[in-house]
């Protein structure tokens, strides 16, 4: 079995729902990834033999398959570049690093790229659900599923409560989570920690001409008690909007090729991907499966949790990260050490690359050797990939 080596991982600055990054369509968004990460690796624009790209909401302007159309819409690589638009939810374009890892380390292929997007203003969360519910033409669960789950209620903000009763989490404790994910990403934003991974987005705005190069979502004026003052997401819960995941606009690429392309090319990497793991559990409470996966993904890898250096856990919802800690007996002061969701933004089928990005740069910064990322998912999916700096 050959190995697999990311080069390097890029991503657009997070935008607001209807902020910086609205007036930019999604597969232009991509294009855009794309044609950075062709341009700083040097890579052979001919040489990439299939771009594999997350997106959760394939309908509106992500239809289509929307990473052929990101390709076609490239400046950089050629119509003759095939592509493929994978759903594995919050995960899809971790997934899709992971898919491309398997082809290049199978031997099948030896440049892939591994990318996501998605424009939660121009094409809202559910929407492809909801619209088709609106015209009549029935909805995703199945007279088959109802039957197994009779009367379940599918909801990532169910599961996320549930993990808060669960684990025992109060609203402070949630609040200071939430808390801590800003005035890191604040830091990390001030010191310059993001210049790295950032590709300048040209946008339009009120006062001509721009670039957007600051994630948008962070609140550089936070303080405990402007959160803890959020309305609640559930009159009976403890999450509020503060303590979850922004809505987000955004789009990520990485290249993942062999040690073959490597040399042929004179590439340099930045690190070999380790392991790689994906499990399923429990749908309903759905958003705890991380904690499984990554007890399978370090027995796999024959590392113990103190050996990894960085860890970057989405925070879908404070709750998640928090339970994971608590699960895993992680050092707190590893985790998303820049910021995580809740500040920078979940860009959904984006997050996958977008999370690799920041970890694999975080590393490189520090002079450290493990990464581990991973992400809950909805259906109770989750995946993790380690990564060795080399």
């Amino acid at each position: 079995m050959g190995k697999a080596y990311i080069v390097d991982a890029v991503r657009t600055a997070g935008g607001r729902r209807n902020g910086r990054l609205a007036g930019v369509h999604p597969v232009d968004l991509a294009a855009l990834t794309l044609d950075a990460l062709v341009a700083r690796t040097g890579i052979d624009p001919a040489a990439v033999e299939d771009v594999i790209m997350g997106c959760v909401s394939q309908g509106g302007q992500q239809a289509g398959q929307v990473g052929r159309n990101a390709v076609l819409a490239s400046k950089l690589l050629p119509q003759s570049t095939p592509a493929v638009t994978i759903d594995r939810q919050c995960g899809s374009s971790q997934q899709a690093i992971q898919f491309a890892a398997q082809a290049v380390m199978s031997g099948v292929q030896d440049v892939v790229i591994a990318a996501g997007v998605e424009s939660m203003t121009r094409v809202p969360m559910g929407s492809t659900a909801i619209f088709h519910m609106k015209e009549g033409l029935g909805n995703y669960k199945s007279p088959g599923l109802e039957a197994k789950y009779p009367g379940v209620n599918w909801s990532q903000f169910t599961g996320a409560e549930m993990i808060v009763k669960k684990h025992g989490f109060t609203k402070d404790q949630l609040d200071q989570f939430a808390l801590s994910s800003h005035l890191k990403a604040i830091a990390a934003t001030r010191a310059g920690a993001f210049a790295d991974e950032i590709v300048p987005v040209e946008i339009d705005t009120a006062d001509g001409p721009a670039l957007h190069t600051v994630d948008e979502g962070i609140r550089f004026d936070a303080t405990i008690e402007g959160i803890a003052g959020v309305k609640l997401l559930s009159p009976d819960g403890a999450l509020s909007a503060a303590s979850s995941s922004q809505i987000c606009d955004g789009a990520s690429a990485a290249l993942v090729v062999s040690e073959a392309a490597l040399k042929r090319y004179g590439l340099t990497p930045l690190a070999c991907i380790h392991t790689l793991t994906v499990t399923a559990g429990d749908p309903v409470i759905m958003l705890e499966e991380p904690l499984f996966a990554t007890d399978k993904a370090l027995a796999r890898a024959g590392l113990r949790i103190g050996d990894i250096d960085l860890y970057e856990v989405n925070e879908a919802f404070a709750s998640v990260p928090m339970a994971w800690l608590k699960h895993t007996g992680a050092d707190p002061d590893r985790l998303n050490v820049n910021g995580g969701a809740i500040a920078l933004g979940h860009p959904l089928g984006a997050s996958g690359t977008k999370l690799m990005s920041t970890l694999l740069h975080a590393l490189k910064a520090r002079g450290l050797k493990y990464g581990l990322q991973t992400m809950c998912e909805g259906g109770g999916v989750a995946n993790v990939t380690i990564v060795e700096m080399v």
